[in-house]
């Protein structure tokens, strides 16, 4: 689907739909559930170093081409059978990219459980913008079902350049490298609303 919920795979419209504001307010520290389920990547490195717990965020960084997305995309593979949610939000991808991926999910069978939101690089502004916190919705509607969820963001640093992009057209005042002073409390506000 796309940042407003439209189909694009040319499998029709979709069915079974609910609306759900998608800014929200994260919740409390103290509503939260404690982290004390493991999500299991299936990459032995990562779960036997770095556990990864259910209602935890965890970055992944490195430089160009080093496999960030391999790992994401090996994570949301690895869920076949944990009953498990996946939302993959391709933020300012190319179109070719995205491509790829969905048949790599297509391939291992894991379209089945996974969303796959695109807003790519041909995409305005403000659908690259809107687009993780689409997905944050999704994912909130299956967290209040009682259902676990794994959303992955690729990447942030477009979101960022969409949020500049739009605060420099508002006239907002720009920070360093034109980016305004709330870029970090706008990441900060979407991933906190990651819980258990």
């Amino acid at each position: 689907i796309n940042a407003i919920g439209e189909p694009i795979d040319g499998k029709g419209p979709l069915n079974n739909t609910k609306r759900r504001e998608i800014f929200k307010v994260a919740p409390g520290v103290m509503s939260r559930v404690e982290v004390n389920e493991p999500l299991e990547t299936g990459i032995i490195a990562i779960d036997s170093m770095i556990p990864i717990g259910k209602g935890q965020r965890e970055l992944i960084i490195g430089d160009r081409q080093t496999g960030k997305t391999s790992i994401a995309i090996d994570t949301i593979i690895n869920q076949k059978d944990k009953n498990v949610k996946c939302i993959y939000v391709a933020i300012g991808q190319k179109n070719s990219t995205v491509a790829q991926i969905t048949k790599k999910l297509q391939d291992a069978g894991a379209m089945d459980y996974t969303t796959v939101i695109v807003s790519g690089a041909s995409e305005l502004a403000p659908q690259q913008y809107i687009a993780p916190y689409s997905g944050t919705a999704i994912a909130e509607e299956w967290m209040s079902e009682g259902k676990d969820c794994l959303i992955i963001y690729d990447d942030l640093s477009k979101h960022a350049i969409a949020y500049r992009t739009l605060s420099l057209l508002l006239r907002r005042p720009p920070g360093r490298e034109a980016y305004p002073g709330d870029v970090f409390y706008l990441h900060s506000q979407l991933l906190e609303r990651a819980a258990k």
